[in-house]
């Protein structure tokens, strides 16, 4: 199930503004987690509005999952350029070759 946080800034993104913590804040008194301010110009979402977004939720969580997995993985930028130096010298691939390995390790979907 999609974070709340994650649903409310896609109904932001839809709404073409952008995520504000000044003008949303969300809470959860142990019963869940819900809208406590809302001060954007447009109406705030209701719960069927949220609950549409739940597909688009759970895609944009997978997706940054696989992302923040890829940037832990890749080499540093420092081992990246000396690994392109060396391949230009040595007419080799193994930058192309290790951040291949990483995007097919950690498939987008």
């Amino acid at each position: 199930m999609a974070n709340l946080s994650t649903k409310i800034k896609l109904y932001i993104e839809a709404n073409s503004a952008t995520w504000d913590a000044t003008k949303v804040s969300l809470q959860n008194d142990g019963s869940g987690d819900y809208i406590k301010t809302w001060t954007y110009s447009f109406t705030k979402p209701t719960d069927s509005q949220i609950a549409s977004y739940e597909s688009a939720g759970n895609t944009a969580e997978t997706l940054s999952g696989v992302l923040n997995k890829r940037q832990t993985e890749y080499p540093s930028i420092q081992d990246q350029l000396d690994m392109q130096y060396w391949d230009n010298v040595n007419s080799t691939t193994t930058w192309k070759d290790a951040i291949a390995k990483v995007k097919s390790d950690n498939p987008k979907g």
